[in-house]
């Protein structure tokens, strides 16, 4: 399994982005409004938003961060052949990654867009899913 998130992996283009705004399911958590749209064949792509009102610069860029370590560490278990958009709430900018990572891991797996193998969320399980220190 690979827990890297490189550019393969993430939506780039504007049109992507339009699409699953336009057309994408929506699920709100507590911290993160996740949007998605199911592309079979294609592989799992991720975009990650911060909207201007939210914060200043250096929060809304510490929140993108938190985002995509949580996605990083989430991406070898969700289904292929979705394109997802996570947008950032702005009480999460007060909280922890691993608040962010326990928020997208539930509703990744409440809409049925996490892998039957996935061993559930745990901020430190390693590529063969068990706990590291």
């Amino acid at each position: 399994m690979n827990f890297g998130f490189s550019s393969a992996v993430r939506l780039r283009h504007g049109w992507q982005f339009d699409l699953v705004f336009r057309t994408g399911r929506r699920e709100t958590g507590e911290l993160v409004r996740l949007l998605f749209v199911e592309r079979p064949g294609d592989p799992v792509l991720v975009g990650v938003t911060v909207g201007k009102k939210t914060a200043n610069a250096a929060k809304r860029t510490r929140g993108r961060r938190m985002m995509r370590e949580a996605f990083r560490r989430l991406l070898p278990w969700i289904r292929d052949g979705v394109w997802i958009i996570a947008s950032l709430r702005e009480k999460a900018l007060e909280r922890s990654s691993v608040d962010i990572y326990m928020d997208i891991a539930h509703s990744l797996k409440r809409r049925g867009l996490m892998r039957q193998d996935w061993p559930g969320p745990d901020w430190n399980a390693d590529k063969a899913g068990r706990t590291c220190a």
